[in-house]
Order: C-alpha cells, then structure tokens, then sequence
C-alpha cells in the first residue's frame, strides 16, 4: 500500500496565551500542514516548570471551530488521566464538531508531574500500558454505542514503541502508530509490530506510520520515507512558534508525493 506523505504539527501549549496558539494553529493551516496536533499534558515539558500552560481536548473542541480543513488531534492523550468511556464520548463529540477531522492520538503516558500534581496513580511502565490496552477496548466498544456515532471510523493513533505491551495494542487498535527513534530503531521495531500483526491477523501494512520529524536537510528523512514512515510532525513551542521550516516541509511532501504518482 502506497500512501501520500503527510505533513503535521504539534503547537506545543506551553509558555504562551491562547491568542498566540490560536494564531498559530491559523498560520499552520494557511500553510498548508495536513495535521494539527497538541499534546496531552497539564505542565509545560520544556523551559519554566511553571510556566504557562493549557488543556487538550477543551482546545480540540476549539480548533474544531477554528479550522476548516486540517485534522486534529492530541500527540498523544494520557490514557490513565480519563474514564475511557468518558474519553470516548469527548472524541466523538470534537469528531463531530469537526465535521469528521479527528484523530484520536493516546499512549501510556509518561511524566510523572501530570499523574501526581493531579491526583492520578502513576503506577509502572508496565501497569500504564496495561491500563492503556483496557482503555482502547472501552474506547472503541463506546463509539459502536453512542448516539450519534462518530461522524467516521475515528482514526487511532498510538505513540509509543514498547515491544511486548504497547506494539500488541498498536497491532490490535491502531491506524497510525507514531514511533520514536532513528531508522535503525524504527526498522527493528517495525519488524516486531508485523509479529505481533501475525499473531491478531492483521496485516501491518494497514497501519499508517508516523515520526517527529527529522531536523530539516537530515538524510534520516529519506531514509525514514524509505521504511514505510509516511506522516512526519514537526514540533514547536510558545510563545512565537516559530512556522518558518514548514514551507521547505510541505515542499518536500509535494515533491515527494508527486514522484510516488500520490
């Protein structure tokens, strides 16, 4: 399966005022991303611990509004920090506030400020992903229930590279798995998702594959194009968030695609 190379951004919601995200999720559209992400913490990750910063999905349920053509979605939710059913019924209503653009991006989760700070059980690595597979079976057991159901088949997207827990929910749920790592990591890993693709009878071709995006002029881009990586998202921080790699990016993606009769 040939798929178009895509081209997203995570407008990280830390250290700025919400004008300044609103006016970049804007640009980022005008300029032609086909993804806006955010990201699913509660403190900045980067800079002042205390800085500013905003939630999620109240701002997925803005962007809906906001955009008109990119789809959106959180790089990754934190799949302990909300009933799964509940979860469910917030994506479902975004999806629809969208008009069908949503992309349910969720992982394990991972810093430990977001689960203490707010009162959640931080647990292991081990119990997170374990948390993780019961919620995805909830998740996708409410949006068969909900009335209305979701405007589409609500794409699911799983950060995260854990060989003997996370891949096997990539296998069984996933329509995009979001990877870490270079070319040589992201090889071996892919290797062991087509087993755990085999043992649920899935063919790992179905799964859409997505990376941070390398930095700009580094071979490491063909080379991830080259293994099967087709949505590549670039990452930025308030408060300027600074758009001025993504022209050459969508260059790129328009050249590439071309050559691929995409």
């Amino acid at each position: 399966m040939t798929r178009p190379i895509r081209i997203g951004i995570q407008l990280q919601p830390q250290h700025a005022d919400y004008a300044q995200l609103r006016d970049a999720l804007l640009r980022a559209e005008d300029l032609g991303v086909d993804i806006v992400f955010n990201w699913d913490h509660f403190f900045p990750l980067t800079g002042d611990p205390d800085g500013k910063h905003f939630e999620c999905w109240t701002m997925l349920g803005a962007w809906a509004e906001q955009t008109e053509r990119v789809e959106i979605g959180a790089l990754v939710t934190g799949g302990g920090y909300r009933n799964p059913d509940l979860l469910a019924d917030m994506a479902r209503t975004v999806d629809h506030i969208s008009g069908g653009r949503l992309i349910f991006g969720i992982g394990g989760g991972w810093f430990e400020k977001d689960y203490d700070e707010y009162g959640y059980d931080f647990g292991t690595p081990g119990s997170r992903l374990s948390l993780l597979g019961d919620g995805l079976a909830r998740i996708t057991a409410r949006w068969e229930r909900l009335n209305p159901p979701p405007v589409r088949p609500i794409p699911v997207l799983i950060g995260g590279g854990g060989e003997r827990k996370t891949l096997r929910h990539v296998a069984r749920y996933a329509h995009i798995w979001h990877a870490f790592g270079g070319p040589d990591t992201q090889a071996r890993k892919a290797a062991i998702l087509a087993e755990h693709c085999a043992v649920v009878g899935r063919d790992p071709n179905e799964i859409e594959r997505s990376t941070a995006a390398p930095r700009w002029g580094s071979p490491d881009a063909q080379a991830l194009l080259d293994l099967g990586v087709t949505l590549f998202t670039i990452g930025v921080s308030g408060p300027d968030y600074d758009l001025s790699v993504i022209p050459e990016w969508v260059k790129w993606r328009d050249s590439r695609n071309a050559d691929r009769g995409q």
